[in-house]
Order: C-alpha cells, then structure tokens, then sequence
C-alpha cells in the first residue's frame, strides 16, 4: 500500500507491570508474573493460579471514575493514557482520530456480579451503571470519550486474536484515509471462578498449583495448558507523513496484516495450521516483505499441548527455518483479547532496540519442536522485520509483521 503507517504510542497494565517500562524490563528478565490466588473463591477451583496484574487499576484510576468502570474498561484506558502520552498526545484534528480497541470476553466481572446482587438483594440494587460496564464496546468507548475521537470507535472480539485483529482494523483505517491517527489495541480482566471454571473443565489450563511461576511454559514437554491472565495493550498508529511533520519518535512500522479463519472446530486450531499460513501469507504479501526478513516471530504459543506444535508447522510453511522464536505468554500468561496487543508491544520494542525477550521454563523442548528459541535469556538480534501471530477460539487467525523504521 503506498500509505505508510508507523507507530509513536506504547501503552499497557500487565502482569509484569503497571506500565510498558516496567513490563519490559521484566520480559528481559525473565519474570514471571504468574502467582497463586489467594481469593476465598479460589479454594474451591481445580485451577488456583492465574496471572494478575502487577498494579491494582483501581490504585490508578480515579476513584469516582473506577466505581462506574468494569475491570476490562480500567485497563484499557491506563494503557491508553500511557500510549497517547507516549505519543506525545499529538495534536490531531478529532475527525481524523480513531479508536480501535477490542476484549474477546468484555465486561464479565460486572455481569456475574450484578447477577449475584440480583440474586441476592433484588433487582433496586443493580448498579445503573451496569449496562455501560459489561458491554463489550466499553473500553473501546471509554478511550474514545477521554480522547475526543470523533472518526469512529471500533470493538474487535475476536477471541484470542482480538488485540491483534484490532490492530490490522486501525491499519485499515489509516490505509483507507479514514483516519490519521489510531489508537489500538485490548484489553481484558476475567479473573473470575466462573470462566476458571469454565476453562478448567474443557481442560484447556494449567493446573500446576503447586509451581504457579512454572506453569505456563511453551513449547515444553512437561506443558498442560495456558494459565490465564489480565490486562491491556494499546499503540498509538500515524500516517508516516503526519507522524513525521510533528518530529514524533517511531518505533516501527506496522507493514502489514493478515486475517483468516480455519472454518475446522470452534477450539482446536487446524492441527497442519492452514489457517495461520494464509494469514502469514497474507501480511507478508501485504507489507511486500520477503520471508527471509522477518528473523523473529513472537509467538501465539499459549502452553497448550495441540496448539504450540500446531503454530511450529505452520511457521515453518510459512517462514522457513530461520526465524529466532519467542513466548512472552511464559512470563505473562494468556491475556485473551489483550495477548496480541501486548505481544505487539513486545515485538516493536524487539525491533527498536535489538533484544529479543526469553522464553522461560522451557526445560525440555517437544521433540517437534525444531525452530530456534530465545529460550531462558534475552537473545541480541539485529531485526529488520518481526512477525506477531495470534489466533483465537472459532478459529480466528491475526498474523502482523512490524518493520524497522
């Protein structure tokens, strides 16, 4: 496309951090950020571990404000704060500014609480607020009221590519020229019993209690499934020309994406990964950049057993052999509709500064396991072009490849 769209904004609450720094640095470490759960409704649960967020939002929203916010909605506007201001809260006609920032699951905290009070106490004590808090659409809104965004307010929910998918619709956007600047990405908070439990019975979670900073641990022999976490990531995405006429800092290009969907089971990702091949396909032939460019894919890998060796084969069908592998989900756990604009952040910043974030507790590598890995510590690579891949329940698949600048 002969539009240029670069990215000036980073932004995000995880469970490694309040903020990109301090997630970042944590990454490079090495950390975990997956601990046991304390709550009372937690001892009842086959899975007791899950990966919350470093810093309690509401220590960082607005106290009045918090009251009226779903958990999912917190987040998503810290991690837009932090990415507009990082921007250098450009100066953008409010026509020209969009938002796009999905959940997979939304305002679920809400709903199952108001349901409780319900039940409870009656129907006079459900929160007026309720409405605005669950939809999914809130935290895309939200960020869009605080910014003024007049040029459209998107919600991508797409399950587990929702971040990702979010971010190719703002690429969209900029390219179509309905917009100048976008601020993208998601978010999501659903550590709740309900989803554990619902999760935990489709067998789909770790259940390594006893060791809550080894659970999650792609790729690896002794993996038993993903260990859920909460969060947001969100960019701020420009016209090149626009970024450059205001002397912004760009960290990378966003080159192109790729969407598909398998059309093969409503979980279980297509075990040759045919869906993943197009959509890398697709974002490679969209940002017109050769395979042999793009040295480091952040990986979908979530620490499930079918799902890590499923992404290995489409990789290599798509890539080659050649490509440094990396799993932030290891430190992270698996933000849902959040996990592909965090892993986003994680892979621009890869770019911008030549470092490539380990994979931990990689101690056994599967036996089909044959790419190279950034396992245990930080790797130093000079990338020219980097690949994200995200794929979600129903068989969505979101593949974007960001680009030095």
């Amino acid at each position: 496309m002969s539009v240029e769209v670069v990215v000036t904004g980073l932004g995000a609450t995880t469970p490694l951090g309040g903020d990109v720094a301090s997630t970042w640095d944590a990454m490079l470490a090495g950390k975990s950020g997956v601990s046991s759960l304390t709550q009372d409704w937690a001892a009842q649960l086959t899975v007791r571990i899950a990966a919350q967020l470093a810093v309690e939002p509401s220590t960082v929203i607005d106290r009045v404000q918090a009251r009226r916010l779903d958990r999912s909605e917190m987040t998503a506007i810290i991690a837009a704060r932090e990415a507009w201001a990082d921007a250098g809260s450009p100066e953008v006609d409010k026509l020209r500014l969009a938002v796009s920032v999905g959940t997979g699951i939304g305002g679920a905290q809400t709903l199952l609480n108001q349901d409780d009070i319900l039940e409870a106490s009656g129907p006079r004590k459900v929160s007026p607020h309720t409405v605005p808090m669950l939809m999914p659409n809130g935290p895309a809104a939200w960020v869009g009221l605080e910014l003024g965004a007049q040029a459209g307010v998107h919600c991508v929910a797409s399950a587990c590519a929702t971040g990702a998918e979010a971010i190719a619709h703002a690429l969209d956007l900029i390219r179509l020229g309905r917009a100048d600047v976008v601020v993208a990405g998601g978010t999501e908070a659903v550590i709740h019993p309900l989803p554990i439990a619902g999760f935990a019975s489709m067998r789909a979670m770790s259940i390594r209690n006893d060791e809550p900073e080894r659970a999650s641990r792609p790729w690896d022999k002794g993996r038993d499934g993903f260990v859920l976490g909460e969060g947001a990531g969100v960019i701020v995405l420009e016209r090149a020309d626009h970024a450059r006429a205001r002397g912004a800092r760009i960290y990378a290009r966003l080159a192109g994406a790729g969407l598909t969907s398998d059309g093969y089971d409503i979980v279980q990702p297509h075990p040759e990964g045919d869906g993943a091949v197009r959509a890398i396909d697709f974002a490679l032939r969209d940002a017109d950049i050769a395979k042999s460019d793009v040295v480091h894919v952040n990986a979908h890998a979530t620490s499930t057993p079918v799902g890590d060796l499923a992404e290995i084969k489409a990789l290599h069908r798509a890539l080659g052999d050649h490509p440094l592998l990396t799993s932030t989900k290891s430190m992270t756990g698996h933000l849902l509709g959040a996990a592909g604009a965090v892993e986003s952040i994680a892979t621009i910043l890869a770019i911008y500064h030549g470092i490539v974030p380990p994979t931990i507790n990689l101690d056994e590598p599967d036996d089909e396991l044959d790419l190279d890995v950034a396992a245990h510590k930080a790797r130093h690579l000079d990338i020219p072009a980097a690949l994200n891949n995200s794929f979600g329940f129903g068989g969505h698949n979101a593949a974007l490849v960001f680009a030095r600048a």
